[in-house]
């Protein structure tokens, strides 16, 4: 009896001892190995963390006006399985959000735990949606992108993504600028889910401004003009810049037609393009001045030089024409100008050999990006010497056979405009309130070449010139118009054009630059002369006097 009693003892006093120890393993399993893992599951069950998104940094003019901005607003979300009545709920948040109710609905209605209802909410609407209280509805903090000058300037500035990534030009160019960092906070909550402190992990930071050189008032006005263009010529695309001759500094780059960077849905991506830095055109005679400079710079010509000018000109297999039919002339270098002369700025070509010519296109900065501090800017086309035939010194001294962007000709005129250097336009002013040095430049014809190709150019807008219908009262005017045939693989369009015109404003004392383009004007008129010299007239008279640039 007392043997089985022991034995019972003894197996009772083992099976305690293998519990016991069963307990101290599970102790130290929880406590020990996973001990932080428990603790983390049950932080996340009593708090939660709340991304707090930083401002994008604010694009300004020139004047510290911004043109785009960043202000705190919310993304409104649903958890579809906990929507009860999702028509109701749909018409609500619709009217709250004031927009479709359908779209609404079909987005409460989505398969799966999340789905997003409205991005890119404003504060008010935002506010409103949470007074009602909704059960599945929520929101999370995000940021809006405002323009408070409204959408001028818009393929300048360049798109942002839903999540605050720079697409496009100066938001893509200078993310890393104006992105700001997001900043976190520290929800805790009771065993009720109620929320009792909030508390700050790290502070969001904002991004950093950058200052372009544009004005918002010549941008808007700019941007008139093309719309006015638009309206009555119907071309495919048009672009307008005004820059200040003596700083180079870019004052208006607008573009036509307009796009809405707050509905990118349906936008064509041609039509987020600057044209001013991404479109490439033959310049047709607005490069007969850039013809004319080289030549005098390299004394082929002198401002008195006359010459004998057959109706035609054979170079090769081609035979080169005047626009317009005539019978033989005796024309100075400033009628070839002022008449835009064919025949004539091809006669000066011929006269400085097309090895030096080449060199001199190479000297005004075609066929190489101007270094403007932009995306995507494009180079142009200019066939190295090596590559010209017999027949291509009959083309490029008109300005056919080569390519050309809208700021590569600005940057060119800046030279007759300002004294002969060649400076890369700025249009960053400031980044984060640094100054963006300006490029000092290189010299590339004197000042008196420059002058007396200025004075030359004020014979296209005197009577008798290519574009004698444009003036300004007060002030000389300085130009070139410029009607250039589309290639095709069939050879030269006689349906489809270029027209352009660039000007210098006022011609003896240069304040302005101004390029006009117009691509294939479709509609009352085709020229330069039509199409593009009237609206560097609009342009010069209204920018001029708010410069304060005195009258002559």
């Amino acid at each position: 009896m007392r043997t089985r009693l022991e034995r019972r003892t003894g197996l009772l006093f083992a099976v305690s001892l293998v519990l016991l120890f069963g307990l101290f393993a599970r102790a130290f399993l929880l406590q020990v190995v996973q001990g932080s893992s428990l603790a983390s599951q049950a932080t996340s069950q009593q708090q939660d963390i709340i991304e707090v998104p930083g401002l994008r940094g604010a694009i300004l003019d020139r004047n510290g006006q911004p043109l785009a901005g960043s202000e705190p607003g919310a993304t409104i979300y649903a958890t579809p399985y906990q929507i009860k009545n999702p028509t109701r709920e749909a018409k609500l948040v619709a009217d709250a959000l004031g927009a479709s109710p359908e779209e609404i609905l079909e987005a409460i209605t989505q398969p799966g735990g999340f789905s997003y209802v409205d991005r890119k909410v404003d504060l008010k609407k935002a506010g409103r949606v949470e007074k009602l209280g909704l059960e599945g509805i929520g929101q999370i903090p995000d940021t809006l992108r405002v323009r408070p000058q409204g959408a001028i300037a818009s393929q300048v500035i360049g798109a942002v993504s839903d999540e605050g990534e720079g697409l496009t030009g100066i938001e893509s160019s200078h993310d890393d600028v104006l992105k700001g960092v997001n900043g976190e906070r520290r929800l805790v909550k009771d065993a009720l889910g109620d929320p009792i402190s909030l508390d700050n992990v790290r502070d969001a930071e904002d991004g950093e401004p950058v200052q372009l050189t544009l004005d918002a008032t010549i941008q808007a006005e700019a941007e008139r003009v093309l719309a006015e263009i638009g309206e009555t010529h119907q071309p495919v695309n048009a672009s307008a810049i005004v820059m200040d001759a003596k700083s180079s500094d870019v004052l208006a780059m607008a573009n036509w037609p307009p796009v809405d960077l707050d509905d990118l849905g349906d936008a064509d991506p041609d039509d987020l393009l600057n044209v001013g830095t991404s479109y490439t055109y033959e310049p047709g005679s607005t490069f007969k001045a850039l013809t004319v400079a080289s030549a005098l710079q390299t004394k082929t010509v002198t401002p008195t030089s006359t010459f004998t000018l057959a109706p035609s000109i054979q170079i090769y297999d081609r035979v080169i024409e005047e626009s317009h039919p005539r019978g033989t002339v005796t024309l100075t270098v400033g009628d070839i100008l002022a008449q835009s002369s064919n025949v004539g700025a091809v006669t000066i070509g011929l006269e400085m050999g097309g090895r030096r010519f080449s060199r001199w296109i190479d000297k005004f900065g075609f066929g190489k990006p101007t270094g403007i501090d932009y995306p995507g800017e494009e180079r142009g086309i200019v066939l190295p010497y090596k590559d010209w035939s017999g027949s291509t010194i009959g083309n490029v001294p008109i300005g056919q056979g080569l390519a050309v962007t809208p700021v590569q000709m600005v940057q060119a005129y800046g030279a007759l405009a300002n004294g002969g250097i060649l400076r890369t336009p700025r249009l960053i002013e400031k980044i984060d309130g640094k100054e963006v040095p300006q490029d000092p430049g290189k010299r590339v014809i004197s000042p008196e070449v420059a002058a007396e190709v200025r004075e030359m150019l004020k014979g296209v807008l005197a009577p008798g010139g290519t574009a004698s219908e444009v003036s300004v009262p007060g002030y000389t005017l300085a130009g070139k118009t410029g009607t250039a045939q589309i290639a095709t693989e069939e050879g030269y369009s006689d349906t489809r054009y270029v027209a352009s015109f660039m000007g210098v404003a006022p011609a003896d004392d240069p304040a302005i630059v101004v390029s006009i383009m117009v691509n294939e004007p479709r509609a009352n008129g085709h020229t330069g002369a039509e199409a593009a010299a009237p609206g560097f007239g609009e342009l010069a008279s209204f920018t001029l006097p708010y410069l304060g640039v005195p009258t002559d």
